[in-house]
């Protein structure tokens, strides 16, 4: 069973949750396509690394999204993340071998999350997106950043099967 990040519901709006997610750490890549970054943060945790150690595959893989609106925007980087298994912090994460991924400690933060299923098309994408700002818009919520996309199944999955969420972060008490 792939480990899934824990998180908390602090309240519902409609199809949308406010969540508040723990400090993780982040296996991230940078400004590569989907099938590059996914392979280079595969490597990483198949045991390309210092400490040449095998990794888990934790739920979900995350993806950033531009967003086209005003709020400000924290990186204008396309990257794609891994999520490392909770057993991990900053004295035993493995070292990767290659420049390109980066290890990022997240602090605690509070997310807007609306999920959905199927193959996470461009389409579908901003369709959710427009959904989740009006939606924090008509809340009086601010945002603080870019949408992220976090799937949770393995390419292979049928469409019916898939969860995918997208979220962003918020200021929110």
């Amino acid at each position: 069973m792939v480990e899934k990040v824990n998180y908390f519901v602090l309240k519902k709006i409609n199809s949308i949750e406010i969540r508040k997610y723990p400090k993780m750490i982040l296996a991230l890549v940078n400004n590569y396509n989907e099938n590059s970054a996914f392979g280079l943060l595969f490597n990483y945790i198949s045991g390309y690394n210092k400490k040449q150690e095998q990794i888990k595959m934790t739920a979900p893989v995350i993806n950033s999204e531009k967003i086209e609106m005003t709020s400000p925007v924290l990186s204008q980087d396309n990257y794609m993340a891994f999520i490392m298994p909770s057993k991990y912090n900053k004295n035993n994460i493995p070292t990767p071998l290659d420049d390109n991924i980066k290890i990022k400690f997240q602090p605690e933060r509070k997310l807007a999350i609306i999920r959905f299923s199927g193959y996470s098309t461009n389409n579908k994408i901003q369709k959710f997106k427009k959904k989740i700002i009006a939606e924090l818009k008509k809340n009086n919520i601010k945002t603080k950043g870019s949408a992220l996309l976090m799937r949770y199944n393995s390419p292979f999955a049928p469409p019916f099967m898939r969860r995918n969420e997208l979220g962003i972060e918020i200021e929110y008490d």
